[in-house]
């Protein structure tokens, strides 16, 4: 066998323009796939991580009636869904997937928030204590809620950068006084997420759907929701799962453990938004059209093994007499098969292995030039080169065979 990889690799450097035509259809076709394929890896996991968010694997456990959300901004309370307490939430803890979970209250966009002569209209969330770390937030100044705010219902806040900048104006916010619902309450830290991604955003779609719009956050503790807004309402619950990959489990297991619990004789029920579904759909709605891509460049590898037996079939036209040359002293059948099959393997690995290379460059170009994400598959790579050389066996079997079964008195009387 290494006696054959040597003379194949000895012909094809004897030949070298001739070999390099020959691999040519490989190359371009092991290069194309390989930019597609690395394409449609680096788009997907853009779609993950603009969903999902890199490593906060959170999912959001909603109260729904006949599948919709239930606003309870402009709906009454729900009759026969109770508070959340803290037992309920620690056994959520102890369900399989779930890391950590918390309660809160949301309303959007508010707009009765005042700094002075500053109007906030972003998300006012009432937190639990356990909120901060399973969304993966981080207290860059002042203070973090601690138990008194919470036991003792203190008109505390904590803001966002973004709430910082606008409603404060770069002024220190720490200390300051901002009116919720014409109830004063002292912002006593500025927090911004740990594990916040960057966005491809390539269309005014994707804009809609990834970007945040809102004009930042506002953080009071739970129990006193209701100073606020006067009455108490169902939690949502924040649930951070053991990986990406549990995220759909544990969301569902923590929905249905608090429809079980919490909800008694009504229409209401919870559930979790399946955002590593919809990822999943995205990605199978990318990975389809892309693969259509995939089997026209696929038909460049075929051509390129069609000139790998035709280059084979020339090559045995021209070492007749060295073939019978070997078959006379005793060569046999299956040694010049073979030869002839290493040396079509060895010509169409060799253009795979370059297909890879120029298939990793052309996609890291296309990366800088079109501003798109790219990762590279290694397994993608491996199957590429044995494809390769697959198809040299397959289309080097002809000329092999054809090699083989010369007659060697024949072939020595050929000029």
């Amino acid at each position: 066998m290494l006696e054959n990889i040597a003379l194949s690799f000895q012909g094809i450097w004897s030949h070298k323009l001739r070999s390099f035509l020959t691999m040519l259809g490989i190359i371009i076709g092991i290069a194309s796939i390989i930019t597609i394929v690395s394409t449609i890896k680096g788009t997907n996991e853009q779609i993950k991580e603009n969903l999902i968010g890199a490593g906060s694997n959170v999912v959001t456990v909603k109260l729904t009636q006949d599948g919709g959300e239930v606003d309870l901004e402009y709906s009454s309370l729900p009759e026969g869904v109770s508070v959340i307490d803290e037992d309920t939430r620690a056994a959520l803890d102890e369900l399989s997937g779930v890391k950590e979970t918390s309660l809160y209250r949301q309303r959007q966009y508010v707009n009765s928030v005042f700094y002075k002569n500053s109007s906030f209209n972003g998300n006012l969330y009432a937190i639990d204590s356990h909120y901060f770390s399973v969304n993966g937030y981080t207290v860059n100044y002042g203070r973090n809620f601690v138990e008194r705010d919470f036991t003792g219902c203190h008109k505390v806040a904590i803001i966002d950068e973004k709430t910082a900048g606008r409603l404060f104006e770069g002024a220190n916010p720490i200390g300051q006084t901002m009116e919720i619902n014409s109830e004063p309450f002292t912002v006593v830290g500025v927090v911004s997420k740990s594990n916040t991604v960057s966005l491809q955003i390539d269309s005014y779609s994707d804009y809609m759907m990834y970007a945040d719009t809102s004009g930042g956050s506002l953080f009071i503790p739970d129990n006193c929701w209701p100073i606020v807004y006067r009455y108490d309402e169902p939690q949502r619950a924040a649930v951070r799962a053991a990986s990406t990959d549990d995220m759909t489990s544990a969301g569902d297991a923590a929905a249905k453990k608090l429809t079980e619990t919490q909800i008694t004789g009504s229409t209401y029920a919870y559930q979790a938004d399946d955002l590593l579904k919809q990822a999943t759909d995205l990605q199978a709605l990318a990975s389809s059209t892309s693969s259509q891509l995939i089997w026209i460049a696929g038909i460049s590898l075929l051509v390129g093994g069609i000139g790998v037996m035709n280059i084979m079939m020339v090559s045995v036209t021209e070492r007749t007499r060295e073939i019978g040359l070997k078959k006379a002293i005793g060569a046999k059948r299956s040694r010049i098969l073979w030869q002839f099959l290493t040396e079509a393997a060895v010509l169409t690995c060799l253009g795979g292995l370059i297909g890879v290379i120029s298939g990793i460059g052309l996609a890291q170009m296309m990366a800088k030039i079109m501003q798109t994400p790219v990762a590279i598959s290694i397994p993608a790579c491996i199957i590429a080169v044995v494809f390769s050389m697959v198809i040299g066996i397959i289309f080097g079997m002809v000329p092999a065979i054809k090699a083989s079964k010369l007659n060697p008195i024949e072939a020595l009387r050929r000029e």
